[in-house]
Protein backbone atom coordinates (compact mmCIF):
# COMPACT_ATOMS: atom_id res chain seq x y z
CA UNK A 1 0.00 0.00 0.00
CA UNK A 2 1.38 3.40 -1.03
CA UNK A 3 2.10 6.01 1.61
CA UNK A 4 1.79 8.80 -0.97
CA UNK A 5 -1.28 10.92 -0.28
CA UNK A 6 -3.65 11.22 -3.25
CA UNK A 7 -4.41 14.80 -4.28
CA UNK A 8 -7.25 14.94 -6.80
CA UNK A 9 -7.37 17.81 -9.26
CA UNK A 10 -11.15 18.31 -9.19
CA UNK A 11 -13.97 18.47 -6.69
CA UNK A 12 -17.68 19.25 -6.56
CA UNK A 13 -19.69 22.11 -5.10
CA UNK A 14 -23.11 20.56 -4.85
CA UNK A 15 -23.67 19.33 -8.43
CA UNK A 16 -21.07 21.70 -9.90
CA UNK A 17 -17.61 20.54 -10.97
CA UNK A 18 -14.64 22.65 -9.91
CA UNK A 19 -10.86 22.59 -9.94
CA UNK A 20 -9.43 22.16 -6.45
CA UNK A 21 -7.37 25.31 -6.65
CA UNK A 22 -9.63 28.36 -6.75
CA UNK A 23 -8.71 31.93 -7.61
CA UNK A 24 -9.55 34.57 -5.03
CA UNK A 25 -9.98 38.10 -6.37
CA UNK A 26 -9.73 40.17 -3.18
CA UNK A 27 -6.79 42.06 -4.73
CA UNK A 28 -8.46 42.63 -8.09
CA UNK A 29 -9.67 46.17 -7.32
CA UNK A 30 -7.47 48.65 -9.16
CA UNK A 31 -6.73 46.32 -12.06
CA UNK A 32 -7.90 47.11 -15.58
CA UNK A 33 -10.50 45.00 -17.34
CA UNK A 34 -7.84 43.58 -19.67
CA UNK A 35 -5.64 42.68 -16.70
CA UNK A 36 -8.56 40.93 -15.04
CA UNK A 37 -9.27 39.07 -18.27
CA UNK A 38 -5.65 37.91 -18.55
CA UNK A 39 -5.56 36.64 -14.96
CA UNK A 40 -8.80 34.67 -15.32
CA UNK A 41 -7.59 33.23 -18.63
CA UNK A 42 -4.32 32.19 -16.95
CA UNK A 43 -6.34 30.43 -14.26
CA UNK A 44 -8.64 28.69 -16.71
CA UNK A 45 -5.66 27.51 -18.78
CA UNK A 46 -4.51 25.32 -15.88
CA UNK A 47 -7.91 24.11 -14.70
CA UNK A 48 -8.70 26.79 -12.12
CA UNK A 49 -12.34 27.55 -12.87
CA UNK A 50 -13.74 28.63 -9.48
CA UNK A 51 -13.41 32.40 -9.13
CA UNK A 52 -14.06 33.94 -5.73
CA UNK A 53 -14.89 37.57 -4.95
CA UNK A 54 -17.06 39.71 -2.64
CA UNK A 55 -18.63 43.19 -2.55
CA UNK A 56 -16.34 44.20 0.32
CA UNK A 57 -13.15 43.55 -1.67
CA UNK A 58 -11.69 46.92 -2.53
CA UNK A 59 -14.24 48.76 -0.36
CA UNK A 60 -13.35 52.41 0.08
CA UNK A 61 -14.07 55.70 -1.64
CA UNK A 62 -15.80 53.85 -4.46
CA UNK A 63 -18.06 52.09 -1.96
CA UNK A 64 -18.93 48.45 -2.46
CA UNK A 65 -17.85 46.26 -5.31
CA UNK A 66 -14.76 47.60 -7.14
CA UNK A 67 -13.21 44.12 -7.31
CA UNK A 68 -16.49 42.63 -8.54
CA UNK A 69 -16.90 45.39 -11.13
CA UNK A 70 -13.48 44.95 -12.76
CA UNK A 71 -13.90 41.18 -12.66
CA UNK A 72 -17.25 41.51 -14.41
CA UNK A 73 -15.70 43.79 -17.04
CA UNK A 74 -12.81 41.38 -17.57
CA UNK A 75 -15.06 38.36 -17.95
CA UNK A 76 -17.29 40.23 -20.41
CA UNK A 77 -14.25 41.39 -22.40
CA UNK A 78 -13.07 37.82 -22.83
CA UNK A 79 -16.46 36.10 -22.99
CA UNK A 80 -15.41 34.07 -19.97
CA UNK A 81 -18.52 33.98 -17.77
CA UNK A 82 -19.76 30.58 -18.97
CA UNK A 83 -16.37 29.01 -18.29
CA UNK A 84 -16.15 29.90 -14.60
CA UNK A 85 -17.93 29.01 -11.38
CA UNK A 86 -18.67 32.44 -9.95
CA UNK A 87 -18.48 32.75 -6.16
CA UNK A 88 -19.42 35.91 -4.31
CA UNK A 89 -20.65 36.79 -0.85
CA UNK A 90 -22.85 39.07 1.20
CA UNK A 91 -23.23 40.19 4.78
CA UNK A 92 -20.29 42.52 5.54
CA UNK A 93 -21.59 46.09 5.74
CA UNK A 94 -19.29 48.67 7.34
CA UNK A 95 -19.65 50.24 9.80
CA UNK A 96 -22.29 47.87 11.19
CA UNK A 97 -20.02 45.69 10.70
CA UNK A 98 -22.32 42.84 9.63
CA UNK A 99 -25.85 42.84 8.26
CA UNK A 100 -27.47 39.60 7.15
CA UNK A 101 -31.09 40.66 7.30
CA UNK A 102 -33.00 39.05 4.46
CA UNK A 103 -33.58 42.23 2.47
CA UNK A 104 -29.94 43.31 2.84
CA UNK A 105 -28.65 39.98 1.52
CA UNK A 106 -31.10 40.03 -1.39
CA UNK A 107 -30.11 43.59 -2.33
CA UNK A 108 -26.42 42.72 -1.99
CA UNK A 109 -26.82 39.79 -4.36
CA UNK A 110 -28.75 41.90 -6.86
CA UNK A 111 -25.98 44.51 -6.82
CA UNK A 112 -23.32 41.81 -7.28
CA UNK A 113 -25.19 40.41 -10.28
CA UNK A 114 -25.08 43.83 -11.94
CA UNK A 115 -21.39 44.39 -11.23
CA UNK A 116 -20.44 40.89 -12.37
CA UNK A 117 -22.59 41.25 -15.51
CA UNK A 118 -24.34 37.95 -15.02
CA UNK A 119 -27.83 36.66 -14.30
CA UNK A 120 -26.80 34.17 -11.63
CA UNK A 121 -24.17 33.46 -9.00
CA UNK A 122 -22.99 29.85 -8.95
CA UNK A 123 -22.15 29.93 -5.23
CA UNK A 124 -23.33 32.63 -2.82
CA UNK A 125 -21.75 32.70 0.64
CA UNK A 126 -22.67 34.49 3.84
CA UNK A 127 -19.31 36.20 4.33
CA UNK A 128 -19.29 36.34 8.14
CA UNK A 129 -21.97 35.52 10.72
CA UNK A 130 -24.18 38.41 11.73
CA UNK A 131 -24.85 37.74 15.41
CA UNK A 132 -28.01 39.86 15.27
CA UNK A 133 -29.57 38.02 12.33
CA UNK A 134 -31.76 35.03 13.11
CA UNK A 135 -30.76 31.91 11.19
CA UNK A 136 -34.34 31.69 9.96
CA UNK A 137 -34.05 35.13 8.34
CA UNK A 138 -30.75 34.27 6.66
CA UNK A 139 -32.34 31.05 5.39
CA UNK A 140 -35.27 33.07 4.06
CA UNK A 141 -32.92 35.21 1.98
CA UNK A 142 -31.00 32.24 0.58
CA UNK A 143 -34.23 30.43 -0.25
CA UNK A 144 -35.66 33.49 -2.00
CA UNK A 145 -32.49 33.98 -4.07
CA UNK A 146 -32.29 30.30 -5.00
CA UNK A 147 -35.98 30.07 -5.94
CA UNK A 148 -35.57 33.13 -8.15
CA UNK A 149 -32.62 31.51 -9.94
CA UNK A 150 -30.25 34.26 -8.83
CA UNK A 151 -27.99 31.77 -7.05
CA UNK A 152 -27.40 28.10 -7.81
CA UNK A 153 -25.74 27.01 -4.55
CA UNK A 154 -25.30 28.56 -1.10
CA UNK A 155 -22.76 28.32 1.68
CA UNK A 156 -21.04 30.14 4.50
CA UNK A 157 -17.67 31.69 5.29
CA UNK A 158 -16.04 31.98 8.72
CA UNK A 159 -18.98 30.27 10.47
CA UNK A 160 -18.47 28.00 13.45
CA UNK A 161 -19.78 24.46 13.07
CA UNK A 162 -22.67 25.25 15.42
CA UNK A 163 -23.61 28.34 13.40
CA UNK A 164 -23.43 26.37 10.18
CA UNK A 165 -25.55 23.54 11.53
CA UNK A 166 -28.14 25.99 12.94
CA UNK A 167 -28.49 27.71 9.56
CA UNK A 168 -28.76 24.35 7.79
CA UNK A 169 -31.62 23.38 10.12
CA UNK A 170 -33.69 26.28 8.74
CA UNK A 171 -33.16 25.37 5.08
CA UNK A 172 -34.97 22.79 2.98
CA UNK A 173 -31.96 22.41 0.66
CA UNK A 174 -28.36 21.52 1.57
CA UNK A 175 -25.62 24.09 1.94
CA UNK A 176 -22.80 23.31 -0.49
CA UNK A 177 -19.69 25.03 0.85
CA UNK A 178 -17.88 26.39 3.87
CA UNK A 179 -14.92 28.75 3.70
CA UNK A 180 -12.63 28.84 6.78
CA UNK A 181 -9.04 29.99 7.09
CA UNK A 182 -6.77 26.94 6.90
CA UNK A 183 -3.03 26.57 6.33
CA UNK A 184 0.02 24.85 7.75
CA UNK A 185 0.33 27.74 10.20
CA UNK A 186 -3.38 28.07 10.92
CA UNK A 187 -4.52 24.55 11.66
CA UNK A 188 -7.65 25.25 13.74
CA UNK A 189 -10.01 23.56 11.22
CA UNK A 190 -8.41 20.23 12.09
CA UNK A 191 -9.67 20.44 15.67
CA UNK A 192 -12.60 22.89 15.71
CA UNK A 193 -14.86 20.67 13.60
CA UNK A 194 -14.54 22.51 10.26
CA UNK A 195 -13.03 19.61 8.33
CA UNK A 196 -15.29 17.12 10.09
CA UNK A 197 -18.58 18.87 9.36
CA UNK A 198 -17.51 19.31 5.73
CA UNK A 199 -17.26 15.54 5.46
CA UNK A 200 -20.44 14.98 7.48
CA UNK A 201 -22.60 17.27 5.34
CA UNK A 202 -20.81 16.88 2.01
CA UNK A 203 -19.62 20.49 1.91
CA UNK A 204 -16.84 21.78 -0.30
CA UNK A 205 -14.47 23.24 2.28
CA UNK A 206 -12.73 26.16 0.56
CA UNK A 207 -9.55 26.96 2.50
CA UNK A 208 -8.76 30.66 2.43
CA UNK A 209 -5.22 31.92 3.01
CA UNK A 210 -3.68 28.45 2.47
CA UNK A 211 -0.28 30.14 2.08
CA UNK A 212 -0.56 31.88 5.44
CA UNK A 213 -1.14 35.32 3.97
CA UNK A 214 2.14 35.17 2.04
CA UNK A 215 4.18 33.69 4.90
CA UNK A 216 4.51 30.28 3.19
CA UNK A 217 6.06 31.29 -0.11
CA UNK A 218 9.62 31.17 -1.47
CA UNK A 219 11.84 33.64 0.35
CA UNK A 220 9.67 33.74 3.48
CA UNK A 221 11.49 33.59 6.81
CA UNK A 222 9.94 33.19 10.20
CA UNK A 223 11.34 34.38 13.52
CA UNK A 224 13.92 31.84 14.77
CA UNK A 225 12.20 29.25 16.95
CA UNK A 226 8.71 30.25 15.82
CA UNK A 227 6.07 27.88 14.49
CA UNK A 228 6.37 29.63 11.15
CA UNK A 229 10.12 28.98 10.98
CA UNK A 230 9.66 25.34 11.95
CA UNK A 231 6.97 24.81 9.30
CA UNK A 232 9.02 26.55 6.61
CA UNK A 233 11.98 24.25 7.33
CA UNK A 234 9.83 21.15 6.79
CA UNK A 235 8.17 22.58 3.69
CA UNK A 236 11.58 23.41 2.22
CA UNK A 237 12.81 19.86 2.76
CA UNK A 238 9.75 18.38 1.02
CA UNK A 239 9.97 20.98 -1.76
CA UNK A 240 13.61 20.08 -2.40
CA UNK A 241 12.75 16.42 -2.85
CA UNK A 242 9.95 17.27 -5.26
CA UNK A 243 11.66 20.09 -7.20
CA UNK A 244 8.81 22.52 -6.50
CA UNK A 245 8.36 25.69 -4.44
CA UNK A 246 7.43 25.69 -0.78
CA UNK A 247 4.17 27.39 -1.76
CA UNK A 248 3.28 24.33 -3.85
CA UNK A 249 3.99 22.06 -0.89
CA UNK A 250 1.90 24.30 1.39
CA UNK A 251 -1.01 24.03 -1.06
CA UNK A 252 -0.54 20.28 -1.36
CA UNK A 253 -0.58 19.93 2.43
CA UNK A 254 -3.99 21.62 2.62
CA UNK A 255 -5.40 19.77 -0.39
CA UNK A 256 -4.24 16.37 0.90
CA UNK A 257 -6.74 16.48 3.77
CA UNK A 258 -9.89 14.45 2.97
CA UNK A 259 -12.13 17.20 4.39
CA UNK A 260 -10.83 19.92 2.07
CA UNK A 261 -12.45 20.61 -1.28
CA UNK A 262 -10.37 23.51 -2.57
CA UNK A 263 -7.69 26.04 -1.68
CA UNK A 264 -7.93 29.73 -2.61
CA UNK A 265 -4.91 31.51 -4.04
CA UNK A 266 -4.81 35.28 -4.46
CA UNK A 267 -1.62 36.09 -6.35
CA UNK A 268 -1.73 38.83 -8.98
CA UNK A 269 1.10 37.20 -10.94
CA UNK A 270 -0.09 35.28 -13.99
CA UNK A 271 3.02 33.12 -13.82
CA UNK A 272 2.32 32.15 -10.21
CA UNK A 273 -1.32 31.45 -11.07
CA UNK A 274 -0.21 28.99 -13.74
CA UNK A 275 2.50 27.46 -11.56
CA UNK A 276 0.16 26.91 -8.60
CA UNK A 277 -0.96 23.60 -10.07
CA UNK A 278 2.50 22.19 -9.34
CA UNK A 279 0.86 21.38 -6.01
CA UNK A 280 -0.62 18.34 -7.73
CA UNK A 281 2.88 17.08 -8.55
CA UNK A 282 3.97 16.92 -4.91
CA UNK A 283 4.62 13.39 -3.71
CA UNK A 284 3.65 13.85 -0.07
CA UNK A 285 3.77 10.91 2.30
CA UNK A 286 1.68 10.49 5.43
CA UNK A 287 4.90 11.05 7.39
CA UNK A 288 5.51 14.31 5.49
CA UNK A 289 2.01 15.56 6.25
CA UNK A 290 2.29 14.82 9.95
CA UNK A 291 5.79 16.30 10.07
CA UNK A 292 4.34 19.63 8.91
CA UNK A 293 1.62 19.47 11.56
CA UNK A 294 4.14 18.57 14.27
CA UNK A 295 6.24 21.55 13.23
CA UNK A 296 3.20 23.81 13.48
CA UNK A 297 2.40 22.48 16.97
CA UNK A 298 6.00 22.33 18.16
CA UNK A 299 5.59 18.80 19.46
CA UNK A 300 5.26 15.23 18.27
CA UNK A 301 1.84 13.71 17.76
CA UNK A 302 0.63 11.99 20.97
Amino acid sequence: MSNILPIAKSTTVGPLNAGRIAYGCWRMAGATASEAQSKIEAALAVGINMIDTAPIYGFGKQGFGPAEAVLGEGMALGGLRDRVLMVTKGGIHPPNPYDSRAQTLIESCDDSLKRLRTDHIDLFLIHRPDLLAAHEEVAEALTTLRTAGKIREAGVSNFSTDQLRALQSKLDFPLSASQPEFSAIHTDPLTNGDTDIAQELGLCLMAWSPLGGGRLVPGARGEPGSAEARVLAVLEEIAGRNDVGIDHVALAWVLAHPGVGSALIGTQSEARIRESVKAFEVQMTRRDWYAVLEAARGEKMP
